[in-house]
């Protein structure tokens, strides 16, 4: 019995060992041909510091009303290049990239105090500390996919400075991230270690997925798809993804949707197959006197498949907006 009890302890031990020191042993080599996202940078683009992230954005327009675009995951403000300048035309247009995505900047954990630059609180934060930076005391929030997560949000934390929500695709019912449960374990120094390794699949799998974003990816240009691989020439893309897959946390935001007092207008594509329309005319239906939008042959994507069913679609609805 002592000797049976003896291997059991062994065993368990060398399964500890493998737990605990194998993942640091794991070599995890240096992504090549990275830069300081200020070297990818257009000639309009344009970056100030909120709450102590470095953020890019771009504008066009002036005046009211001011829409504040906010991308999805994966995304850019480089997904709102259809429509910005239209919709600058209309008033203010406002694009950024939030932290993990883009050429906002990307901390690294030790470089922030207080809470991670990547959770979706701290995004609704920075939506209205860019508000803040520019001088903007009210705007329409329009968020598509992972985007409409934080406007929501910023809705809920901040009513005073949202005029409207224009709600495109978003991930409400579905916000997605891993499980609550495993949240301690994505900050342990053998997740920070192995999760870069793990988000760099999206560099080879990236482009499959803008496809499942499109009703009709044959219409997908090709400098629409090095558009989005940009910002993996960044440096340190890799840690910041994982950093932002360790950061979230579910939101719950179905049950405060009786909470939201601002007009809201609900867009979806008809053929939307990462956040089913489905999902979408039940937000509709749920969020106190919202409109609902329908694109036709259209998927995940309205602003950048659909840009014209997708203006014409927020121009009645700003028109009619108090």
């Amino acid at each position: 019995m002592k000797r049976l009890t003896r291997g059991v302890l062994i065993a368990l031990a060398v399964l500890l060992f493998a737990v605990l020191v194998g993942p640091l042993l794991i070599p995890v080599p240096s992504l090549p041909d990275t830069v300081p996202p200020e070297q990818l940078a257009d000639p309009d683009s344009q970056f100030v510091t909120v709450h102590g992230v470095q953020i890019h954005y771009k504008t066009t327009g002036q005046g009211e009303p001011v829409f504040f675009l906010l991308h999805g995951f994966g995304a850019s403000l480089f997904s709102w290049r259809e429509v910005m300048e239209p919709l600058g035309e209309a008033g203010t247009a406002v694009a950024f990239d939030r932290p993990a995505f883009g050429l906002t900047e990307r901390p690294m954990p030790g470089e922030w105090s207080g809470d991670s630059p990547y959770s979706r609180p701290a995004q609704a934060e920075q939506t209205v500390g860019l508000m803040d930076a520019l001088a903007i005391d009210r705007a329409v929030l329009v968020g598509n996919s992972a985007g409409g997560t934080i406007a929501l949000l910023a809705a809920l934390l901040h009513p005073e400075r949202v005029q409207a929500l224009v709600l495109v695709d978003a991930a409400v019912y579905g916000e997605g991230g891993p499980p609550a449960w495993t949240s301690p374990l994505l900050t342990t120094p053998q997740m920070r270690r192995l999760g870069p390794l793990l988000v760099r699949s999206i560099a080879t799998r990236g482009e499959r997925l803008i496809e499942l974003a499109w009703h009709d990816p044959s219409r997908i240009a090709p400098e629409v798809l090095a558009g989005y691989r940009l910002p993996l020439q960044v440096h340190d893309w890799d840690r910041a993804l994982w950093e932002f897959t360790a950061a979230s946390r579910p939101l719950d935001l179905a049950a405060r949707l009786h909470e939201i007092g601002v007009p809201a207008l609900v867009i979806t594509g008809d053929d939307d197959r990462i956040v089913p329309r489905e999902q979408s005319e039940r937000l509709a239906a749920e969020l106190p006197g919202a409109e609902l939008a329908v694109m036709t042959d259209c998927g995940h994507v309205p602003q950048e498949e659909c840009p014209q069913q997708f203006l014409q679609a927020v121009s009645e609805f700003v028109a009619g907006l108090p």
